[in-house]
């Protein structure tokens, strides 16, 4: 099973695909998506959906995995994760996968055995689960912890 994890953002949208077969774990591929902040929220999201589309079409992932959003206490930037964030949830939709949905502290627990835990800490056990991984960034990380916690949760 492959699976493609997300962490949405309007600037920058980490993914990371890991591959799952019994108990084992390997990682594929991951990278991040950047827009423009210079140009037109639409244009912003019409680049993710493109980018998405190509990286769900390179890796044919059987299912996505997409991170919660959290709220901030900036309105403006809620509401712009959340509209980067729909335009993650249509990408895998559209491409016909089953779509989970993880809150940030699920992720961390999963990977980490705390939900409280640090990105350093998260980006720590990536290296320890998916040996000889380089990141992308630390979007990048975030997806693939995403895709992992998916890996763990749903039994296949």
């Amino acid at each position: 099973m492959l699976v493609l994890g997300i962490d949405p953002g309007l600037g920058c949208t980490g993914w990371g695909v890991v591959a799952k077969a019994g108990n084992r774990l390997s990682h594929v591929a991951n990278g991040q998506i950047r827009t423009d902040p210079g140009a037109a929220i639409a244009e912003r999201l019409v680049t993710l959906d493109r980018e998405l589309a190509d990286v769900i079409a390179r890796h044919r992932p059987d299912a996505g995995a997409v991170e919660e959003v959290f709220v901030n206490t900036n309105a403006q930037s809620t509401l712009k994760l959340g509209q980067a964030r729909g335009v993650c949830l249509l990408a895998l939709a559209r491409a016909g996968l089953p779509v989970s949905e993880y809150a940030t502290r699920l992720v961390k627990k999963a990977i980490v055995g705390t939900g409280g835990a640090e990105k350093a800490q998260v980006q720590a056990m990536l290296k320890v689960l998916l040996p000889g991984v380089k990141l992308a960034g630390a979007d990048a990380a975030d997806a693939l912890a995403v895709a992992i916690a998916h890996a763990h949760i749903v039994r296949n």
